[in-house]
């Protein structure tokens, strides 16, 4: 099996359980910077998972696509739009190989998706690619000070990206807010307490 197939076998597990792995609000620091989107512009989620990110964005009037590798995940999201009466795109895909396009999107947001380093830095790279001018990138994700916490993320090192390695990555973009430490997060069953976060609010340059 393929490492795509294990990491979407994986996933559809996961999500397969009743209820929502990760709760159906949407993460603080996207519902703090959302504001910020093009109004009604056209948004890009990935590993958008069971959907409360892009179906709360839905919800505030933007056009949606969430990209997942575990359609399981996806299938949930699509009810949950339903259910509060707005539509998304769905897509299943790998991250390592989707195609997000040129100058596509208003905003494209990153909330812990946890990838190696050089499936993140070549993912990263095409959402710049992917960012219209003046689009924004939101990004959230464990840290190195995670490891060994306990309270959401991966166990494995080289999946917790540190804040300066993130802001390599987005060149050609203006970083707009940077942050990495201790915040109390509390997302479902699987992100339960304090953990070190890092955060960045990108604008691509003009």
């Amino acid at each position: 099996m393929s490492a795509p197939d294990k990491l979407a076998a994986f996933w559809n597990q996961r999500y397969a359980a009743e209820g929502f792995a990760y709760g159906i609000a949407p993460n603080d620091f996207l519902a703090s910077v959302a504001g910020q989107f093009a109004r009604g512009g056209q948004l890009l989620c990935l590993a958008d998972g069971e959907g409360r990110n892009g179906v709360w964005l839905a919800r505030q009037g933007f056009e949606v696509t969430s990209v997942d590798i575990a359609q399981r995940g996806l299938d949930k999201a699509a009810r949950m739009a339903v259910e509060h009466g707005v539509a998304i795109r769905t897509q299943a895909a790998d991250l390592g190989s989707f195609d997000l396009g040129l100058s596509a999107w208003d905003g494209i947001v990153s909330i812990f998706a946890h990838l190696p380093p050089r499936v993140r830095r070549d993912l990263h790279a095409r959402c710049v690619a992917g960012l219209k001018p003046g689009g924004l990138m939101v990004f959230e994700a464990y840290g190195p000070g995670q490891l060994g916490r306990g309270t959401g993320g991966p166990p494995e090192a080289e999946l917790l990206p540190a804040l300066a390695d993130i802001e390599q990555e987005l060149v050609g973009c203006l970083i707009l807010h940077r942050f990495s430490g201790l915040r109390e997060v509390q997302e479902g069953r699987h992100h339960t307490g304090l953990g070190e976060v890092v955060q960045i609010l990108a604008q691509k340059k003009a």
